[in-house]
């Protein structure tokens, strides 16, 4: 049985695991630097020996999902609000959705992107995006078989490293 459940703080080795995982399959396995202490942080406050580590205990910077079959962890989304100024609300920007490739073609992702799409309407929210690798075609099409579709107007922006450092550090 197919069950999707807000993550707790005892899933974070299992979180941390899929990401390793997902790195692997997006063809990136030394990419991650994110730590079960960094999950502990900005997903539920805590430190990693359980103690909050600000008081008061600080907002989510993410939520996340985990899908179980017949008990065991199966999947996961992460996501985030982003806000559009133009909508004037919130929105949820899934970060990462992952299935366990031997679990693949039984609805699992699509479970979690239901769950995510539940949350959003809940919440108000008039969207919910997330990327997609160019070379993913199986993702692509089981995201344009529920209706997404792909902006192509749109490019994303990065700063990340010395470009950061660098911009950070000019005077205004």
């Amino acid at each position: 049985m197919l069950n999707i459940r807000p993550a707790t703080p005892a899933d974070v080795p299992v979180i941390l695991r899929f990401i390793h995982e997902l790195a692997e399959y997006e063809r990136e396995p030394n990419a991650v630097l994110a730590t079960e202490a960094d999950l502990l942080r900005d997903g539920f406050g805590l430190t990693p020996d359980g103690a909050t580590d600000l008081h008061p205990k600080p907002a989510p910077r993410f939520w996340s999902l985990i899908a179980e079959l017949d008990g065991a962890p199966a999947g996961f989304a992460l996501y985030f609000t982003s806000y559009s100024t133009w909508r004037g609300h919130h929105g949820i920007r899934l970060e990462d959705l992952y299935v366990t490739p031997t679990l693949r073609g039984r609805g699992i992702g699509k479970a979690l992107l239901v769950r995510l799409a539940q949350i959003a309407v809940e919440q108000g929210c008039p969207r919910l995006e997330w990327d997609v690798l160019e070379w993913n075609a199986p993702a692509i099409a089981v995201y344009e078989r529920i209706g997404a579709h792909i902006l192509t107007e749109w490019r994303i922006m990065r700063l990340t490293g010395d470009a950061l450092t660098s911009l950070a550090q000019q005077k205004i």
